[in-house]
């Protein structure tokens, strides 16, 4: 029963391969390089573009999990990732 849980939520519904993270991942590393620069930029407009571009980057990663997540585990991560982003 267990078993049977753990590959309803991890399996891909595409392959049938355990699936946890896929690679490559553009908008994920798009929305960490963003983060990783607004942490070098003190104030300002560019800090205010590169924060926005990074939420961007991640509203986009998590839609597209919620819609073509290859297993529920992946349409949740993508639900919370939309989640996180309500103020």
């Amino acid at each position: 029963m267990y078993r049977r849980g753990v590959d309803w939520l991890f399996r891909s519904r595409t392959t049938g391969k355990f699936t946890v993270a896929q690679l490559p991942n553009a908008s994920l590393v798009l929305f960490a390089g963003f983060r990783i620069a607004e942490g070098f930029v003190s104030d300002g407009s560019a800090h205010d573009v590169l924060r926005w571009l990074a939420i961007g980057a991640l509203a986009w990663w998590g839609m597209d999990e919620l819609v073509r997540g290859v297993n529920p585990f992946r349409r949740a991560l993508g639900a919370a990732a939309l989640i996180s982003l309500i103020p």
